[in-house]
């Protein structure tokens, strides 16, 4: 019997078992993730390797006139390695570890999860999976609430391919709006990319200005009607959040 247990956990079945706890599964990017793992032995005693665990997202890529999700591990995290488990053993084991400050917003069905598994000898490896959800950080929640009071409204947010625009990560998180208040009939849309760091939180804005006439539609055409802004924002706006929807209004207003 206890042969036949063993060759059947080696196919996974009534072998170890691993599950993540989160103590928080709500967090902003920057904070630390913390939680438990809890291993379970199975029928019979396995030796475990390595226990692994990372955080990843997807992100879209245009592959040959057709779009393709890939995924991106954004951190890896190893938890401990070469440990004997017996039968029906439990052990427990804390971790801690900083989420990355690129770690997208868990907006319109964005997935950020984190996989824990066990690396088991001559076996399938058990693993599991936890979906985090990315809250916007303080100095993007008061860029998000100025371009709403400014009448825009948000309606499309993508991660896409652009390496170069990335950083350390293949891809950038793009927030698309469309005004709905006083600047409605003068741009077609705004275009948002946020770098965060631990000091400031960079903003790109895209803004797209509605072509007029022959000019304006040959310019559109080529797509020169659109123009690029970036600012920085500091911790201490966020006091003073009317500050900062004066100056995006103004940024807006010179590039009509």
């Amino acid at each position: 019997m206890s042969m036949f247990k063993k060759l059947l956990a080696k196919v996974g079945i009534g072998a170890a078992s691993v599950d993540a706890h989160l103590y928080d599964d709500s967090i902003i990017p920057g904070e630390m993730l913390n939680g438990e793992v809890h291993i379970t032995g199975g029928d019979v005693a396995q030796e475990i390797e390595d226990i692994y665990m990372y955080v990843a997202t997807e992100y879209k890529r245009e592959v040959d006139d057709s779009t393709v999700t890939e995924q991106c591990v954004l951190v890896k995290y190893r938890l401990a390695e070469s440990l004997s488990l017996q039968s029906k053993e439990v052990k427990v084991f804390p971790f801690a570890f900083q989420l990355p400050y690129e770690t997208p917003l868990t907006v319109r069905h964005q997935p950020v999860y984190l996989r824990t598994g066990l690396d088991v000898s001559l076996a399938i490896d058990p693993n599991d999976t936890d979906y985090i959800q990315v809250l916007p950080h303080p100095l993007m929640q008061v860029v998000l609430d100025a371009l709403e009071n400014l009448g825009f409204q948000q309606y499309k947010v993508d991660c896409l391919y652009h390496p170069r625009f990335g950083g350390r990560y293949p891809f950038v998180q793009e927030f698309e709006f469309r005004p709905t208040g006083k600047y409605r009939g003068y741009l077609d849309e705004l275009e948002l990319i946020f770098s965060l760091n631990s000091d400031f939180l960079s903003v790109f804005l895209e803004i797209d200005k509605r072509a007029r006439g022959l000019g304006g539609f040959l310019t559109e055409a080529f797509d020169m009607d659109e123009r690029y802004v970036r600012f920085q924002v500091n911790p201490d706006i966020v006091s003073h959040p009317d500050e900062l929807e004066a100056m995006i209004d103004d940024i807006i207003q010179s590039h009509l």
